[in-house]
């Protein structure tokens, strides 16, 4: 293949595909921690379904989308005798490499590619929470 036909192929490939799904492998897992560990901490999605429970510290993969141009929004809620139960949001952002379809002109990636894979979206690598004992 010609110098020229490779550079063609190559550009192709870079326009029409989703920059964030090259790049970042989503999803990613999230470590859940908490302090003290060993606390009891569930998952609940946006549609308020517990999709997942377990103790701290623990690693689990968790879809960042929640459809079409739309993040995930977990809640995550800890347990531990002894402590008040914790709440804390666990919010999908933007994924930085979403933007990269912009410097190389791949709006099929930003528009098709990256929504409907829901690899524009990134969860935080970990959360973790401190529990408050009860008085």
């Amino acid at each position: 293949m010609s110098m020229k036909k490779t550079r063609a192929v190559g550009f192709a490939v870079a326009v029409l595909t989703g920059c964030a799904s090259i790049v970042n492998h989503s999803p990613n897992p999230v470590s859940i921690t908490s302090f003290p560990d060993r606390a009891h901490f569930t998952v609940t999605n946006q549609q308020g379904r517990a999709i997942h429970g377990g103790t701290t510290p623990e690693t689990l993969v968790l879809r960042p989308d929640a459809g079409y141009f739309r993040g995930e929004h977990y809640t995550l809620t800890f347990q531990k005798d002894g402590f008040g139960t914790q709440t804390t949001p666990l919010r999908a952002q933007l994924n930085s490499w979403y933007w990269g379809n912009v410097v190389l002109g791949g709006l099929f990636g930003m528009l098709i590619v990256d929504p409907l894979t829901g690899a524009m979206w990134a969860l935080p690598e970990e959360k973790s929470v401190y529990l408050v004992p009860n008085p």
